[in-house]
């Protein structure tokens, strides 16, 4: 009988990488030695002092109590679609072709791009940006494209750099706004550019704006398909972030544009929901009350801003570190004066040192030659300024 061969995983895995959870195993290391650990790597709120709005968790169980909790249909339930449509409607957004509910965000831009992309083709995505782009390129098999974000002019998407890198098997464009990791929030002269592009050469626009209820300093967000209605847009939003329930995993898709363009790929979308069956059933009747009371969201954005004044007050008073302040969203993502090829190791070294966790900006894509560091400012008061002033004791010695 001959030697058994190992199981090979496929090679694209390899290239699969999350940072905010890759970093975990350089916190245990500061965490044996006994450290006192702050975690400033992971944006959910409710590891924090932040509390699940009482109508999710009521919509919830009594879904549970109504024995509610078998398969739902492929696209989502009614009223919750129904619900998404109107608000999506409320909020500007015309000519909806679909609406579909996955568990969470993350699912339904997989299956978006599952429906959209083929091997050796590319999506064009921001960089800084959330990681789950990346890792889908790989897990999908597409080739790399990231465009960069301009820290000089408040990391807004640079479209110069945007339109250079569109070529004959570019497919769509990605567009977080507020952006995870910078929180940057894109003016309404960057979303005409970004639509002007698109539209120029026949892209869909993938508008990541799960943060659009979380802005800062009175900004506005402006929801990128309210300012076309022909464009080809698939906007998401969902529960996780400003409605504060990211563990029920409820995101959902409004596809929007021209009807004659999108026909084909809406049917694709719909094919793919179905082969997954249903996304989350029970938590889909937390949709409905949620888009209709949005109360908690003043205090919730009134908490969130105190905790970013700090930080971008206390990062910048420290020599080494530059922090544009962000103007949504729960993150920041201060420029650090270190060599780039030098900036990983550093972290690593400053977490081991500090049990302060944070996540290296490579791990969200940046401009070469740069080196930049992710915090989230979720946390209370007390523990930032906590975490912010052993950052700047460790740099005081080690820049």
């Amino acid at each position: 009988m001959t030697e058994p061969k190992r199981i090979a995983p496929a090679k694209k895995v390899a290239n699969i990488k999350y940072a905010v959870r890759d970093i975990l195993s350089v916190a245990a290391e500061a965490q044996e030695k006994g450290l006192e650990m702050l975690y400033l790597n992971v944006g959910d709120p409710n590891i924090f002092d932040y509390k699940t709005p009482e109508i999710i968790v009521e919509a919830v169980s009594r879904a549970l109590r109504d024995n509610k909790n078998g398969y739902a249909p492929s696209d989502g339930i009614p009223e919750a679609l129904l619900a998404i449509r109107n608000n999506a409607e409320a909020a500007g957004i015309a000519n909806i072709q679909d609406v579909y509910i996955a568990n969470g965000c993350s699912e339904g831009i997989e299956i978006a791009l599952s429906a959209l992309c083929n091997e050796g083709e590319n999506i064009l995505t921001p960089s800084p940006g959330y990681p789950l782009y990346t890792a889908l390129v790989s897990k999908l098999s597409l080739e790399m494209n990231p465009y960069f974000l301009d820290e000089g002019n408040g990391w807004q998407p640079d479209l110069s750099d945007m339109a250079e890198r569109i070529n004959d098997k570019t497919r769509a464009i990605v567009l977080i706004n507020p952006n995870n990791p910078t929180g940057s929030v894109c003016t309404a002269d960057t979303l005409r550019g970004v639509i002007e592009l698109a539209k120029r050469h026949n892209l869909l626009i993938i508008a990541d704006e799960i943060y659009g209820e979380l802005t800062l300093d009175g900004a506005r967000h402006i929801p990128l398909a309210s300012l076309d209605h022909e464009a080809a847009i698939l906007t998401f939003d969902g529960l996780s972030k400003a409605f504060l329930a990211p563990g029920l995993r409820v995101g959902w898709g409004v596809l929007s544009g021209r009807e004659d363009l999108l026909r084909d790929y809406k049917g694709a979308v719909a094919q793919l929901c179905r082969a997954r069956l249903s996304s989350n059933h029970p938590e889909q009747y937390a949709i409905k009350p949620c888009l209709s009371d949005k109360s908690h969201l003043p205090a919730l954005r009134e908490k969130v801003q105190k905790r970013r004044d700090i930080t971008v007050e206390m990062l910048n008073a420290i020599q080494g570190i530059t922090c544009v302040a962000p103007k949504g969203a729960f993150y920041a993502f201060p420029s650090l004066d270190v060599p780039a090829e030098s900036e990983q190791e550093f972290i690593a070294d400053m977490i081991r040192a500090t049990g302060v966790v944070v996540v290296h900006g490579g791990g969200f894509g940046q401009r070469p030659g740069t080196s930049h560091f992710r915090v989230v400012f979720l946390p209370p008061e007390e523990i930032l300024t906590r975490a912010y002033t052993k950052i700047g004791d460790y740099l005081s010695e080690n820049l």
